[in-house]
């Protein structure tokens, strides 16, 4: 999923694609706090993920999943499995926790994946997990703990743990990607995801109750914008450059985004939602960091979203 068909070479735009996943990506975090303020959030993260799934699939699916290309049933049977452990474990389950959790405290936690990844990676693939595994995990570990518990903490600590199950099944969706039959277009694996991926989303808040709680009228602005932000920045923009980045870019320079987006989706909760930049998510927030520089730089080529939520290669938050 790391290659992009008949794309140019362009060094100046290759980077400006990465800078574009290292803002944006950072920015769905505050988006999807001002989103859920006023829309439940699986219906939330439904409605995102069926819109962009429509619109992409409209540009890449005449061309690109016809003929020989057309998905087989195999392919989308994995579609469905790694839609449901990103999209709706992942990123629908991030959108639960913000609900009562601060953006920043959230990116901080989903910070987390890469380091969950390696360890899942391990136990998959049978290998020795080595000491610089155990580091990061226990690095994480530490990190969250002192960002939920530790000195001016005011995190909701069952939000904060759905927000840390969440991050664990994104890491579980990635590995699972790497080792089932996908269609040979990243846009179009990216697509079905999202389809399929709302789809789940919508049934799981039919079922939660959610349609029974949605209030038309109180949906303000900024839930709608930050919606709107989601679908067309977070979704489609987004995953669009990061899929050009890795393309023409080092895979451990493009894995910079795993710790540049907490960095940014702090300073937004801080300048733009008046989210207090405590002790704790200082703290914690540094050990984190260190544990995702720490395993980016000696375990992981290429670290998933979402956002994309997304798809196969996003981080949750995206």
């Amino acid at each position: 999923m790391s290659a992009v068909p008949n794309l140019p070479h362009r060094p100046v735009v290759a980077w400006l694609a990465l800078v574009t996943v290292w803002i944006v990506w950072g920015s769905t975090y505050l988006a999807i706090r001002e989103a859920v303020d006023t829309i439940p959030p699986l219906l939330m993260a439904g409605v995102r993920f069926l819109t962009a799934g429509l619109v992409m699939f409209a540009f890449v699916g005449p061309r690109h999943a016809r003929g020989a290309a057309r998905p087989t049933a195999g392919q989308l049977r994995s579609v469905l499995i790694i839609a449901a452990l990103l999209l709706v474990g992942g990123n629908g389950l991030l959108s639960v926790g913000e609900t009562r959790l601060d953006s920043a405290a959230a990116a901080l936690i989903v910070a987390t994946v890469p380091v969950w990844m390696v360890l899942i990676n391990a136990v998959v693939t049978r290998t020795r997990v080595t000491g610089t595994m155990t580091l990061t995990l226990l690095l994480g570990t530490v990190g969250v703990g002192v960002l939920i518990g530790g000195p001016g903490a005011r995190v909701d600590v069952l939000s904060a743990a759905v927000v840390l199950f969440a991050s664990v099944c994104w890491a579980a969706g990635s590995v699972c990607s790497r080792r089932v039959p996908l269609p040979s277009h990243p846009m179009v694996v990216t697509a079905l995801e999202m389809l399929a991926g709302g789809l789940l989303l919508i049934i799981a808040a039919a079922v939660t109750g959610e349609f029974g709680r949605l209030d038309l009228a109180a949906i303000t602005t900024r839930s709608i914008v930050g919606l709107l932000w989601l679908i067309v920045a977070g979704s489609m923009v987004a995953f669009t450059a990061y899929v050009y980045a890795i393309a023409h870019l080092p895979t451990d320079t493009v894995a910079t985004y795993a710790y540049v987006n907490p960095m940014v989706a702090v300073a937004l909760g801080t300048l733009l939602a008046d989210e207090v930049l405590t002790a704790n998510l200082v703290l914690g927030g540094t050990v984190i960091i260190a544990a995702v520089v720490l395993n980016v730089g000696k375990a992981v080529t290429r670290t998933p979203r979402p956002v994309l939520p997304a798809p196969a290669e996003e981080k949750p938050g995206r």
